[in-house]
């Protein structure tokens, strides 16, 4: 519905339209300039660039530290890049998991919620055949973890913890706690399907 002027602001504006001050171009352009901005309902863009560029600052730190701690932990040269910082659905990310997959389900205190971090299953495996006395290049066939596995897997994971909380030492004092080890991703819904979430992709290199 339009805005009905008084007689006073008819008279303001036909004064400010003779003496020069507002140009009729410039009121017709704000008229037809468009005010529809696209909308992706499916993907919707809740985190501001701004966020996101921080979440790689702090991942490439983490990056940094995680490859110098697996570096001596499984005593091979371990490479680890950011590739992308990006917004989707969680429902996105958790149809894309491989199952079985090596999730790990983080307590953020003093932040609600929790993170997930999944280590592709080839690289995870590579770790373990390192960890077991071996040189980390065989090729295994995907299936289940052990129990022995996972313990160890247990064991590493805990001790990154640490590593996060340094990560985010400039940016707020956290406390990560791993909360547990999940294999299937049915069962590591953190947050609801449609919820948006920051997703930070990152390249291991085991050896080679």
């Amino acid at each position: 519905m339009s805005e009905v002027l008084s007689q006073n602001e008819i008279d303001a504006l036909l004064q400010a339209l003779s003496s020069g001050e507002v140009d009729v171009k410039e009121i017709q352009e704000v008229e037809n300039s468009t005010k529809i901005r696209k909308y992706d309902f499916r993907n919707p863009q809740k985190i501001a660039k701004d966020q996101l560029r921080t979440l790689e600052i702090i991942h490439e730190n983490f990056g940094r530290l995680f490859q110098t701690f697996l570096s001596g932990y499984l005593r091979t040269p371990v490479k680890i890049s950011i590739l992308t910082v990006d917004q989707f659905a969680y429902s996105e990310f958790s149809n894309a998991i491989s199952n079985p997959a090596f999730l790990s389900i983080i307590d953020f205190k003093p932040l609600n919620g929790q993170i997930l971090m999944d280590i592709s299953t080839n690289v995870v495996y590579a770790m373990l055949d390192r960890l077991l006395g071996g040189d980390g290049t065989e090729k295994q066939e995907v299936r289940a973890f052990t129990e022995i596995e996972l313990s160890l897997l247990d064991n590493m994971m805990i001790k990154v913890m640490p590593l996060i909380q340094e990560a985010w030492g400039n940016v707020l004092q956290l406390n990560p706690r791993l909360d547990k080890i999940e294999v299937n991703p049915q069962f590591a819904q953190i947050v609801p399907p449609n919820e948006t979430i920051a997703l930070v992709t990152m390249n291991i290199e085991v050896g080679s």
